[in-house]
């Protein structure tokens, strides 16, 4: 918390299952100074991590999760339901995203959780399923670069940006020399002390506009530039011209 992080990001299949667990064994007298969010749709099984969508499964992972943490988690977030929904007619997808959103709903009025939303790494599938009957979530969580789908998503559900967050801004490849070969720092205002690497993390929460962005590091100082730049100020118009441009091209594939 002296970097000024006062939120953490989690998921009930992290760590091999076990991260709700290291999380109160490592810092039990610090958890309460966080506001906690955390994922569920994954489940142990002999292959490996499943993705599930079954309301009792979810449910039994919410009652887990807070007796693991020895708190409520203030958000739970549906894990990549588009996993799931993908390999569904659209019959079967609309009936198992109604089963997931009443079920974090109901936990949700019942104290399990402050509240509920949605984390997605691909929202398309989703935004074949909606139903405007349904429960609606409190915020989405999506992955840095897909604006377009990802902003749908929120516009649809009514939310604003600051019930938007971000995930994975450097594709899950931190280290990847495109990173340093693409300067993201051509989207900040000049005179500001940046390298290519953390602008990129900068730029993340413009494309598509959150709020936060979840990113995990073992580096304090990593994370202290991280903090730092996130106060960096953008070109908002040339953010405009690259968001118009990404729209565009997207517009031409779907014609295609």
């Amino acid at each position: 918390m002296t970097l000024g992080v006062a939120n953490l990001d989690t998921a009930y299949n992290y760590r091999g299952f076990t991260s709700h667990r290291t999380l109160a064994s490592t810092a039990s007298d610090l958890l309460n100074e966080f506001t906690i969010s955390t994922k569920v749709g994954f489940f142990p099984s002999s292959r490996g991590p499943e993705r599930c969508l079954d309301p009792a499964r979810l449910r039994q992972a919410v009652h887990q999760s807070g007796q693991d943490l020895g708190t409520q988690p203030d958000m739970v977030l549906l894990h990549n339901p588009e996993r799931t929904l993908a390999g569904l007619t659209p019959e079967q997808g609309r009936d198992r995203w109604s089963a997931a959103c009443t079920a974090l709903d109901d936990l949700t009025a019942a104290g399990w959780c402050r509240s509920w939303g949605v984390a997605c790494w691909d929202p398309r599938p989703v935004l074949t399923v909606l139903d405007r009957a349904l429960p609606a979530p409190a915020l989405v969580m999506v992955r840095a670069g897909l604006m377009d789908a990802s902003e749908k998503l929120a516009t649809w559900f009514g939310l604003g940006r600051h019930a938007r967050w971000g995930m994975s801004p450097y594709g899950g490849q931190a280290r990847h020399p495109v990173w340093n070969k693409v300067d993201a720092r051509q989207f900040l205002e000049t005179g500001q002390d940046c390298s290519p690497i953390p602008a990129a993390f900068r730029v993340a929460y413009e494309l598509p506009q959150v709020k936060r962005v979840a990113v995990s590091t073992s580096s304090g100082e990593h994370l202290a530039e991280l903090v730092a730049v996130a106060a960096l100020d953008t070109d908002d118009n040339r953010i405009d011209r690259y968001r118009s441009l990404l729209s565009a091209k997207a517009l031409t594939i779907q014609a295609s």
